[in-house]
């Protein structure tokens, strides 16, 4: 099998001694805090346990209440560290991940993760820390009002039809999806219209009709109705059709119900499926006889036009769907081989999780963040914006639309209560006893479902309008100019953005040196580094948590003062040229709730001219511990005081934040400089990585050496970041490597070592990040070796099992041979079969408490208490003894017993093991 920590050695070795490109950063995970694993119980939290048998034993987590089939991913992490991806059962409260995928890694300290949420939050933590511990500021003042709304109605009649066709196979897949939409068009209209397509996004895929029965399975049971997710925005493609486009919505259950299997959570299935459809609407277009009823009563769609529009996963889903038109992934991985017959003018990404954090950078977009997102909570949409900051040309504008009280569910009308044809919820859950200042119903900030969905409807319109139609006079509203659409009113709407006719900047991660302040990290488990420290009463979407516990090249410079007039300084490490530019536009987030904080802004140029360029007041997010408010303000201070004082504009040299109010801290995440316009925008030809996974088995004996695939194609040259993470000690190595097609730009030698002792499967993994001039699809992969060797036999015997009540009874569980891993086996308490059982009071408390999560009163039968505990073998070693530790009382009684017996993972007896008994007797 891999011997972990040799497979580390050797891959961390190999990519460090990379020609020319200094190793960037080299991480260990944080030491843990709880009590070690012992030999004698699991020490596992309450809720969970090992399960299965031999190389299938899994990690199981069981939620007190159910979990909701949702986009965010559902993580098992120890401390710091991601342990993997769990599989969710269909009783929406089990989740099971294998133990291939967590190795050696100590099981402590665990923690379920989702959208950067924890959901097995230990009981008593809502006592330690109040969700209103953050006073929560009112809405945001109402903007001045744009000069155009493209939230009002056109002046097109529509039309609505549906279509059926035949389902397709996408690879990795074991069921076909689906090839099903909802079509609304306008009506009685001429000529070519564009093409917006909707793709939903993961969400439960079947329900009884009447019942409150969601799952998640493909396809659906007898019984049981497909949920319509695909239908859930008709009010959003009623508002575009009327205003001449022609709209599809998607149907994505038959991905929803199989994408666990997909290690990037099913981003390239539904690219596929998107694809899919755009081919087809390409054929129809050449030859409409051959087209559905709904497509032949809408206008020809013209599909050098096309705007796609997904909903969180669907975000995801869409992103790469661009990306796969531009530049093709690998055929083997492809569910769509045919020719590109059509133009993605850009891209709507609502709640959109980003699991690759590859977004396209030269396919403009609008990221919808709900600021009241209780599925993807982390807002981690947000990397579309900040992670194509210097990926290729800079022409496309990347928006933010941060929609205050928003939440995940109500962009989409299948998954409101009240509207939905399926059972549905609020995914931003609500405590009576502690409702949230935010994000509770009924509170100012909160918005209506109506209000919500009219607000992603205009927000959708706005960038069709912009991207598509080029009309420049609803940029305000989405480039951070300072603008709102009247139709999205109540709702409080804010805007940053990236790109368009923004000059060359001042990125914190760009090798910028910071005085007067500090250049942050992102994500580094060190808080003298990390931007927000751990016990931060919320969370930023800029600081979105990727795949490692420490990442190079994701920062900010932070502010710190506790007087006015403390200057922080960013001087990059060549002069910038704001040339051509109107005004320095500056991202920057102060703490939730407050406001009024002022910042004087001043540039110096190479000369050492300075000009003091304006003042900017900031107020922070209304947030609460539950939201990911600490989002950037764009701000913009006019340079004309730098023209007037003749300070050379084409070689500033550094950027001066002075602090005017009181005792504050703020985050600048970039500077730009700003000019009005939309440029027309041409994709780079740019190289492609994708990351391959390869699987072999271990063998009995010998060493063989793999290396892990790494396929580039496409044009030109790139530098990509790649990662390699140790399986044994999560310790991660980046690397900073030029890639160009027909080269292989990082070469991991994985060596694996055959055996005859049983392990558990174990993969070495190595992901990929563009860092300039490339795109990355496949973002993840690496080897994996099988284990081949059956589990050894089991078998337990008494060492103790006659005492005194105080004493303790002890039997030893014992392998046939060693394991290379440590194996855990479960024991039960069954019910006597004659005499007194002992109860709940005849044993420790504490280990009670250890063993079965309960307590003594009331008194029980030590069988009724749900004592199934799981023991560990170290690896290398073939035994461990099992203890029931007793007390004495002042009570006089017979003899009493209890009965042990080892079990499977559905605590039930194993076969031919025999059922033990100890024996306690009174110490009077």
């Amino acid at each position: 099998m891999i011997r972990a920590r040799r497979i580390g050695v050797t891959a961390v070795a190999a990519l460090a001694a990379l020609a020319g490109t200094p190793v960037l950063a080299q991480t260990q995970q944080p030491s843990e805090t709880r009590p070690s694993t012992t030999s004698s119980g699991s020490a596992l939290p309450p809720g969970w346990q090992i399960g299965g048998e031999g190389d299938a034993r899994e990690l199981v987590w069981r939620s007190p209440r159910p979990v909701p089939m949702a986009d965010a991913r559902v993580e098992f992490h120890t401390g710091d560290r991601l342990l993997g991806v769990p599989k969710a059962e269909n009783d929406g409260r089990t989740f099971r991940l294998s133990l291939d995928a967590v190795g050696d890694a100590p099981l402590k300290d665990l923690q379920v993760l989702a959208g950067g949420r924890r959901l097995d939050a230990p009981a008593g933590d809502a006592a330690r820390e109040p969700r209103g511990a953050l006073s929560a500021a009112g809405p945001p003042a109402a903007l001045p009002a744009n000069s155009v709304d493209p939230g009002r109605p056109g002046a097109y009649r529509t039309v609505t039809g549906e279509y059926g066709l035949d389902p397709v196979k996408l690879p990795g897949f074991a069921q076909p999806v689906e090839m099903e939409a909802v079509v609304v068009a306008p009506r009685g209209v001429t000529g070519k219209r564009p093409l917006a397509l909707f793709l939903h996004g993961r969400h439960g895929t079947c329900y009884k009709p009447g019942g409150d029965d969601v799952t998640g399975d493909w396809p659906c049971p007898a019984g049981l109705k497909a949920i319509p997710s695909h239908r859930g925005y008709l009010k959003d493609q009623q508002l575009l059709a009327s205003q001449g486009y022609v709209t599809v919505s998607i149907s994505a259950n038959g991905i929803n119900g199989q994408d666990w299997e997909a290690e990037d959570g099913g981003a390239q299935a539904r690219s596929s499926l998107v694809r899919q459809h755009l081919a087809k609407w390409a054929g129809w277009a050449a030859r409409p006889a051959g087209a559905p009823a709904a497509v032949r009563d809408a206008p020809r769609a013209d599909l050098s036009r096309v705007l796609l529009v997904g909903h969180s996963r669907g975000g995801e889903g869409v992103n790469r769907a661009a990306m796969d038109s531009l530049y093709p992934p690998p055929a083997a991985e492809d569910g769509y081989r045919g020719p590109v017959r059509w133009k993605v003018r850009g891209t709507v990404l609502i709640g959109p999780t980003i699991f690759g954090q590859n977004p396209v950078a030269d396919v403009p977009s609008a990221t919808i963040l709900p600021g009241c997102d209780g599925d993807v909570s982390d807002l981690q949409g947000e990397v579309y914006v900040d992670g194509t900051r210097g990926i290729s040309r800079g022409t496309a504008l990347h928006s933010a639309v941060y929609v205050v009280g928003a939440n995940h569910n109500y962009f989409n009308s299948e998954w409101t209560p009240g509207l939905s044809e399926a059972p549905s919820s609020d995914d931003f859950w609500d405590d009576e006893e502690q409702p949230d200042p935010v994000c509770s119903a009924g509170t100012p900030t909160r918005l209506t479902a109506e209000g919500q969905h009219r607000a992603g409807a205009t927000y959708i319109a706005a960038a069709a309008r912009l991207f598509v139609a080029g009309d420049d006079r609803v940029r305000p509203l989405l480039d951070g100019s300072g603008r709102r659409a009247p139709s999205a009113d109540p709702a409080r709407v804010l805007t940053h953005a990236v790109g368009a006719r923004r000059t060359a900047g001042f990125l914190p991660d760009g090798g910028v040196t910071v005085t007067g302040g500090r250049l942050c990290a992102a994500i580094d488990p060190d808080p003298a580094q990390a931007c927000l420290p751990p016990d931060t009463k919320g969370s930023s979407p800029h600081f979105a948590w990727w795949q490692t516990d420490k990442e190079a090249g994701r920062g900010a410079v932070a502010l710190n003062w506790t007087e006015p007039g403390t200057a922080t300084r960013i001087r990059p490490a060549t002069p910038v040229s704001l040339t051509g530019a109107k005004s320095l536009a500056l991202r920057v987030f102060v703490p939730p709730n407050t406001t009024g904080t002022e910042l004087d802004v001043s540039v110096t140029d190479s000369a050492g001219h300075r000009a003091r360029l304006g003042r900017v007041t900031v107020d922070g997010l209304p947030g609460s511990e539950r939201t990911a408010s600490y989002w950037a303000r764009e701000v913009r201070v006019p340079l004309t005081a730098a023209t007037r004082t003749g300070l050379d504009l084409r070689h500033v040299r550094s950027l001066e934040l002075t602090p005017r109010s009181g005792a504050g801290q703020a985050w600048l995440m970039d500077a730009w400089g700003w000019a009005p316009g939309t440029p027309a925008v041409t994709a780079a030809a740019l190289p492609r990585v994708d990351i391959g996974r390869l699987t072999v088995k271990e063998g009995d004996s010998g060493t063989l050496t793999y290396h892990v695939p790494v396929r580039v194609s496409g044009h030109g040259t790139g530098q990509v970041r790649f990662s390699v993470l140790d399986p044994d000690t999560g310790e991660t190595v980046d690397k900073l490597v030029t890639v160009r097609p027909g080269a292989t730009p990082v070469d991991v030698p994985v060596e694996v070592e055959g055996d005859t002792r049983f392990g558990y499967d174990e993969q070495h993994d190595v992901l990929a990040k563009a860092v300039h001039g490339t795109v990355v699809g496949s973002y993840r992969g690496g080897v994996t070796a099988q284990n081949d060797d059956p589990a050894p036999g089991v078998t337990l015997t008494p060492v103790t099992d006659r005492v005194t009540e105080g004493g303790t009874l002890t039997w030893r569980i014992s392998l046939s041979e060693p394991a290379d891993v440590m194996f855990w086996q479960p024991v039960l308490v069954v019910p006597v079969t004659e005499g007194a059982e002992l109860s709940t009071k005849d044993v420790d408390p504490q280990w009670l408490l250890d063993h079965a999560g309960a307590v003594p009163d009331p008194e029980r039968p030590l069988s009724e208490a749900n004592v199934w505990a799981w023991t560990s073998v170290p690896a290398g070693t073939t035994t461990a003894d099992f203890t029931v530790v007793t007390v004495a009382d002042q009570v006089t009684e017979p003899a009493e017993s209890v009965r042990l017996a080892l079990t499977d993972e559905e605590a039930r007896p194993l076969p031919g093991s025999p059922v033990l008994t100890g024996t306690v007797t009174d110490a009077s």
